[in-house]
């Protein structure tokens, strides 16, 4: 079997030209973590966005740059197909440069991490109070995994 991704742009925004390069980038990645009759989506959008939902289901009133909401419920599809709906992940776009100015790191690069980041999320791994530091590497076990992934995947272009 395969998984599924379906990527989306909120409604006000105009779809960036890579769009499309989202869902095979992380077909690779969900194949590489072995996660197989998995469903995910990802809606890219802007900070104002990101902000209301922050505020609305972590009680912070302030954009971030991800957000994923697990799902985890099973449905067999018209084709008898088996999957698991493993959730929805939300990146801002506006966030992604600021970032990536941050950390040193082209916006492809950034966008990648997040991506992976919420992936991961979405299959119950937590950070807890650690986060990624410019040039310091990581000690929290998915931190560490997040940048070894992304390390697998460098040479990759969503953003070209």
């Amino acid at each position: 079997m395969s998984n599924s991704v379906l990527v989306s742009v909120q409604d006000e925004m105009e779809s960036p030209a890579w769009l499309g390069n989202v869902e095979p980038y992380l077909q690779r990645v969900l194949s590489a973590l072995q996660f197989d009759g998995e469903e995910i989506s990802i809606l890219f959008c802007n900070d104002a966005f990101i902000q209301e939902l922050n505020k609305q289901y972590r009680g912070i009133d302030a954009p971030t740059d991800v957000l994923s909401f697990e799902n985890g419920d099973e449905y067999t599809d018209e084709d008898g197909n088996s999957w698991r709906s493993m959730g929805d992940v939300i990146i801002s776009l506006e966030t992604v440069p600021k970032n990536a100015e941050y950390f040193g790191v082209s916006q492809n690069e950034e966008l990648k991490r997040l991506l992976i980041h919420g992936v991961l999320h979405l299959n119950g791994y937590d950070h807890g109070d650690a986060h990624i530091e410019p040039g310091i590497e990581p000690t929290d076990e998915m931190l560490r995994l997040q940048e070894t992934v992304l390390r697998g995947f460098l040479e990759e272009k969503i953003i070209i």
